[in-house]
């Protein structure tokens, strides 16, 4: 027994040993290990394109894939209810055609011929993601459904959404001549910040995506409809915003969804996100993904209250200092701090962009330069950068000023 308790206590003591050693080695190792911790990679996820995005300023956080062209399923329909909304009165009237009434599930159950107030079916459309409502929506917008894809291609390219091609409202898979009915994660992700972010209906489309029950008649009074909101996402996190969910035989399960808590906004969009029977796969990368921007981005205020130095002014004598041929700089009076949402392990980059000398004369408040605020090389904030003094241009005059003054003051 004795002998046993002499091993453990050595054992101990390697043990402890050896963890010292490791302090002492590489101090950075339990820091190191607590940071990776936090991590996340593309493996964790399985969605086979996803993006994390921060809403306020649009840089995106994380991605997997994401400029990959997918097909989007019906998160098309976020695209289709802004425009609507921008494009339209919430009370108009809206036809049905023979093609609407037409569409396949899943649908409203409208007849050809019936009138639907607009606002009934944006519900319909965000709510329930009938493909019928869409098709409506597209006609009566754009007058047909290649005039509403035209509209939506538009307003792709003014989103700077390069990697979009919009053929459909509903987003059922399609092809045409020109290609077939995509957008990658990042666009998707800048769609839905010009949503809720951006557009002067943002107010509404948050109102009607947040809704939970919506229950309508056709303008005539005739049928009862009934809406109830799928997105399961409303109810999964705290401070939930909005969201749009999607399948496709071709797309998979897709989602794009927004979380607003402590004045910070994200947006996640996920592409191919599993096939039948993997309907959870997109709730659970929405999630980690979120959880991952909790934890670890937070707002900071930058200052930039800074010495910027000075500069050389050449034949240069500022007032009442002869001979001197620098300025002081400062930065702009206006300039104010700003916050930038970072990662813990994130600072921001503090430039400033200047000549290697200025020509005299030089006047106080004369911008000289730029002091440039970026992240990873994307340009966050620029700030003047001017002259805190005058300095006159030195002249056989002014020399000779200086001379008699300075003799003049010796008695």
């Amino acid at each position: 027994m004795k002998e046993n308790g002499k091993i453990r206590r050595r054992m101990k003591a390697l043990v402890l040993t050896f963890f010292f050693f490791l302090l002492s080695v590489c101090p950075g190792f339990l820091t190191e290990a607590a940071e990776n911790a936090d991590e996340i990679t593309a493996s964790e996820l399985y969605a086979r394109s996803a993006v994390l995005m921060d809403a306020d300023s649009g840089r995106i956080l994380f991605a997997k894939n994401g400029q990959e062209e997918l097909a989007m399923a019906s998160t098309t329909k976020i695209m289709t209810c802004i425009l609507a909304l921008e494009h339209g009165n919430m009370s108009d009237q809206v036809n049905v055609s023979a093609d609407a009434a037409s569409q396949p599930a899943v649908r409203l159950g409208m007849s050809e011929g019936q009138k639907f107030c607009l606002e009934d079916l944006l519900y319909s459309l965000m709510l329930e993601s009938h493909n019928d409502s869409a098709v409506a929506i597209a006609e009566y917008i754009g007058g047909s459904v290649e005039g509403f894809a035209s509209l939506m291609n538009q307003k792709a390219m003014e989103l700077e959404c390069t990697d979009t091609y919009f053929i459909t409202p509903n987003g059922l898979d399609a092809e045409d001549e020109t290609g077939n009915h995509h957008t990658t994660a990042e666009n998707l992700a800048r769609i839905m910040r010009y949503c809720i972010m951006e557009s002067e209906k943002k107010g509404d489309f948050l109102k009607i995506t947040q809704t939970q029950e919506h229950d309508f008649s056709d303008c005539d009074g005739n049928g009862s409809y009934q809406c109830r909101n799928h997105n399961l996402f409303l109810q999964m996190m705290e401070g939930a915003l909005s969201g749009k969910t999607g399948f496709t035989a071709d797309a998979g399960y897709c989602y794009v969804g927004a979380l607003r808590r402590d004045e910070r906004t994200f947006i996640v969009a996920l592409l191919a996100c599993g096939w039948p029977n993997n309907k959870g796969y997109k709730w659970s990368d929405t999630r980690k993904l979120m959880e991952y921007a909790l934890e670890n981005y937070e707002y900071r205020q930058i200052d930039v209250s800074m010495d910027a130095g000075s500069v050389l002014v050449e034949n240069g004598a500022a007032e009442g200092f002869p001979g001197t041929e620098d300025v002081k700089l400062k930065v702009d009076v206006n300039a104010e701090p700003f916050r930038v949402l970072l990662r813990r392990d994130e600072d921001v980059t503090v430039s400033c962009d200047l000549p290697e000398k200025f020509r005299a004369p030089v006047e106080k408040g004369q911008k000289l330069g730029t002091l440039t605020c970026s992240l990873d090389g994307i340009t966050l904030k620029t700030y003047p950068l001017t002259a805190s003094e005058n300095v006159k241009e030195r002249s056989f005059q002014l020399c000779m000023c200086y001379i008699r003054d300075a003799f003049f003051l010796s008695f």
